[in-house]
């Protein structure tokens, strides 16, 4: 059975601003986001999104008491959908996922993941393009990605 795939909007909102927004369908053919994300975003969505919100709305609402809407939503939809991977930037959120012993990813390691099965040509042409539409990459980090997606020896 396929992971389902549950997205923040952070990742969503970089990948709109380059234009990329189709690697998520070429890696994952469904994206689950809930309506808190889906208003975040504010654009129109692909029809290959599934816009689904959690149904337990007080696991929602103590996730909020630390996090944003989206990201709690995200969160609350994960642990009620088992085998989901979340896509997270949010250092808060992923520091409570792993606590909730939840997968998850952010937008740097799916666009690794993108590299290596060949669905983009060059890892740093779109980190170019992220950093000049201001998304902050340390050079550390930007050489571990590099390194992780062989461009960089």
């Amino acid at each position: 059975m396929p992971e389902i795939i549950i997205s923040d909007t952070s990742c969503l909102i970089l990948l709109s601003k380059i234009n990329e927004l189709e690697i998520l369908k070429k890696l994952y053919n469904t994206i689950y986001i809930t309506e808190d994300v889906l208003k975040e975003y504010g654009l129109k969505i692909p029809p290959w999104f599934n816009v689904q919100s959690p149904i337990d709305k007080t696991r929602q609402q103590i996730l909020e008491i630390q996090l944003g809407k989206g990201e709690a939503s995200s969160l609350a939809l994960a642990i009620e959908l088992k085998d989901s991977v979340l896509i997270l930037d949010d250092y808060k959120a992923r520091k409570i996922a792993k606590s909730l012993d939840l997968k998850f990813s952010g937008t740097l390691g799916i666009l690794i993941k993108a590299k290596k099965n060949g669905h983009i040509k060059s890892l740093k042409s779109i980190l170019e393009k992220l950093k000049s539409n201001n998304y902050f990459i340390s050079e550390e980090l930007e050489s571990y990605a590099l390194k992780e997606s062989e461009e960089l020896s």
